[in-house]
């Protein structure tokens, strides 16, 4: 063992062999549905539509009402309801539930009770599945769904905060399945006009359009054999989903401005940071194209919910950047890299690491961090944030963008916390549009 790996050891939490769900039972006091009982497994959402986990014949209930978490306390959440959420006589938007209290939605009113007991899910035993990196309980549960998934064509969509390394999970699953020899092809339905996707997506024939001097294969074709990625499928254009799900639904693809559908042989794997049931419930993505890529569903944790993984992952990064982390990083480094809540998640992580090795700097991961000593071997240490100090060796302009970038960098990591890592709440808080906020943190290094 070396003594990075002695000092990981001792900074990282016991190593888990199972993950354990929290169970409760939601009882219908009154209302249409009144007398029925039902059983939650760590969380349940609750509405009229057939998109809940519990569906209500009450009118006055929203698509999808709201949302009830089962952990170490109980939690409801409004997801946007039209007539509200309440607890007691209080209408909430997010709160903890108290033993005895009745939450109000439309005319229902109902209570949760925790059950004793766990439901233990199995955990691969592998730190490193082709790539996905770590040994937290929630992260070893995801690669079990994976290895469990690989040897099957099931449609899958991976849902999870920015940067939480939703591509590495399509990659890995890919990797493991017996389409790994042909190719991966990947989309990003949210880095191009919508007028481009079409064409990225289904290929075009020479003439099709002004520009089009030449016939293209679209990702299907290219991904024949293969898997193809879908990521940020959530920003996907309205007008272009039905064209999708056609895709998806034959199996074939006719490239614009072709007379001949051609049959492709593709997995399809998506990926978005959106909650794509909310988004069908406002009306934003088709109910029938969200059932077709939701066939199975997985999240990624975001960072701090498994903190555990942070040595494994820096390891992983260093070694990649050509650095030893037993010449990087000390025991007090480790322990303020696992201090810090990393709103960017994976990606903030390694982009932090890669920008202090780059610049051999002091890595700064943001306010409240406690100083290290420095590394015997001579490696960067970890600071605290501060406010900038004042350099008249630079010109004024130069001056007073460091002063800015500092503060937004702060006022971002901030907003992202309070946010939970939602790029579009943080986006609508900030008073920008979401691509605006998508460069800005592209500019700070969370992306």
């Amino acid at each position: 063992m070396s003594d990075f790996d002695d000092i990981a050891a001792t900074v990282s939490i016991n190593r888990a062999t199972t993950l354990d769900l929290r169970r409760a039972t939601l009882q219908i006091l009154s209302g249409p549905d009144s007398g029925k009982r039902f059983e939650i497994e760590q969380s349940c959402r609750i509405g009229a539509r057939p998109l809940a986990d519990v569906v209500l014949g009450d009118a006055r209930v929203s698509g999808l009402h709201c949302e009830i978490s089962v952990g170490e306390a109980l939690r409801v959440r409004d997801l946007g309801s039209k007539n509200g959420t309440f607890v007691g006589p209080v209408r909430i938007l997010d709160a903890l539930l108290a033993p005895g209290d009745v939450v109000t939605v439309g005319e229902t009113r109902m209570q949760v009770t925790p059950l004793s007991g766990t439901k233990s899910l199995p955990l691969l035993d592998a730190d490193d599945f082709h790539g996905i990196v770590g040994h937290s309980a929630p992260i070893r549960a995801l690669t079990a769904r994976l290895a469990a998934l690989a040897g099957g064509d099931t449609t899958v969509l991976v849902q999870g905060e920015t940067g939480t390394g939703k591509e590495r999970v399509a990659e890995a699953l890919h990797l493991a399945s017996k389409r790994a020899p042909k190719p991966q092809v990947v989309v990003d339905c949210g880095a191009m006009p919508s007028t481009m996707i079409e064409s990225e997506l289904f290929g075009h024939e020479r003439g099709a359009f002004t520009g089009a001097v030449a016939s293209v294969a679209g990702a299907f074709e290219r991904a024949h054999g293969g898997t193809l990625f879908l990521d940020e499928v959530g920003e996907l254009p309205l007008e272009l989903q039905p064209k999708l799900l056609r895709a998806l639904e034959s199996r074939t693809v006719k490239r614009l401005g072709g007379a001949k559908p051609l049959a492709v042989d593709v997995r399809v794997v998506s990926a978005t940071n959106r909650d794509l049931a909310l988004e069908v419930a406002a009306g934003r993505f088709r109910e029938d194209l969200y059932y077709r890529l939701a066939v199975v569903t997985l999240a990624v944790a975001p960072l701090r919910d498994r903190r555990e993984d942070i040595p494994l992952l820096a390891a992983r990064f260093l070694r990649d950047l050509g650095v030893e982390p037993a010449h990087f990083l000390t025991r007090e480094s480790l322990e303020a890299l696992m201090r810090h809540s990393w709103p960017g998640n994976v990606r903030e992580l390694r982009n932090t690491l890669e920008r202090s090795v780059a610049l051999a700097e002091p890595l700064t991961i943001g306010n409240g961090s406690a100083a290290a000593s420095p590394s015997p071997a001579g490696g960067p240490t970890i600071t605290a944030a501060t406010p900038p100090s004042i350099d008249l060796s630079v010109p004024l302009r130069v001056g007073r963008q460091r002063v800015v970038d500092a503060w937004e960098r702060e006022y971002v990591t901030r907003l992202l916390e309070e946010c939970g890592g939602n790029v579009s709440e943080a986006s609508r808080r900030a008073g920008l549009e979401r691509m605006s906020m998508y460069r800005l943190l592209h500019r700070l290094g969370f992306r």
